[in-house]
């Protein structure tokens, strides 16, 4: 290749590339309204976002992976949490959390009402964007992330009956477990004593048992496995003690299962957690 033929091909690359990032640039902002569901953003979306650069949230947490990766990427956690836990932890964070043993304690901002109405709002709107699975890992309880496209094989729990077979309703639990959306390991350990945003539910069928026959369960479950489909599917029927699992008589746990899982999955997740006993 002579010099001539050298210019022409990094003239015509370079033109080429250019268009080729301007079509690409053009499709992009063609997209975004639809990806972005701009027409949701209301003006209490717009406050919420204002809120958020206000007490300069991005300056611990990460939205779509940006931030400062000292606290969690917020980009799902309306979908993990629900309006509900997200309420009553601005309010006040220490509530939910022992500075002792956790050290990164959240800092009351004292927001008001609206601003926390607003800010939740905002990140409702955020956990609609479709980001194209980006961050891959959302936010779990003792360091662990979920596998958002797919269960991991059933693996036994702390403190659980063995399940090995794919076929078997158990090892279908731990699935539905792994995959449902919100996903339960969002919120619930396996581990004994890591209690997250939920209780941990290794030993689940023990303190079932001991709470049926102590006289202050308050739903209508007779036994150990209608009271964990009771739970599933009326989180609120019977509420766990302490302030950050509920407010006002309404549970933190999302009510959305009865709807989101068939009654299949119900029940193939409720033989799972029987076996955490």
């Amino acid at each position: 290749m002579n010099n001539r033929q050298a210019r022409l091909f990094a003239i015509g690359s370079t033109a080429f590339a250019a268009i080729l990032f301007l079509g690409m640039t053009v499709d992009s902002h063609r997209q975004f309204p639809e990806l972005t569901n701009a027409d949701k953003i209301t003006p209490e979306v717009v406050h919420g976002k204002d809120v958020w650069h206000k007490y300069n949230c991005i300056n611990c947490h990460t939205l779509f992976g940006e931030g400062a990766y000292y606290a969690p990427d917020l980009t799902k956690i309306t979908q993990h949490r629900g309006e509900a836990y997200l309420h009553a932890y601005m309010r006040d964070p220490s509530k939910f959390y022992d500075e002792n043993k956790h050290r990164r304690l959240m800092p009351k901002q004292d927001l008001s009402e609206k601003e926390i109405v607003d800010l939740v709002t905002f990140l409702g709107w955020v956990s609609e964007v479709d980001n194209q699975n980006w961050p891959p890992r959302p936010i779990l309880v003792t360091g662990g992330f979920s596998q958002a496209a797919s269960a991991a094989p059933a693996v036994a729990s702390p403190g659980s009956t063995p399940v090995n077979s794919d076929s078997d309703p158990r090892a279908l639990g731990e699935q539905v477990f792994a995959s449902a959306v919100p996903t339960c390991k969002a919120c619930h350990s396996l581990t004994p004593g890591a209690d997250g945003a939920g209780p941990s539910l290794a030993g689940v069928v023990t303190r079932t048992e001991e709470l049926l026959a102590s006289g202050e369960y308050q739903g209508k479950a007779k036994d150990v496995e209608a009271y964990l489909h009771e739970s599933i599917v009326e989180p609120s029927a019977h509420l766990v003690t302490g302030d950050m699992y509920s407010a006002g008589g309404t549970s933190f746990m999302p009510n959305s299962y009865a709807e989101s899982l068939s009654e299949e999955q119900i029940d193939q997740l409720v033989a799972f957690l029987a076996t955490l006993k």
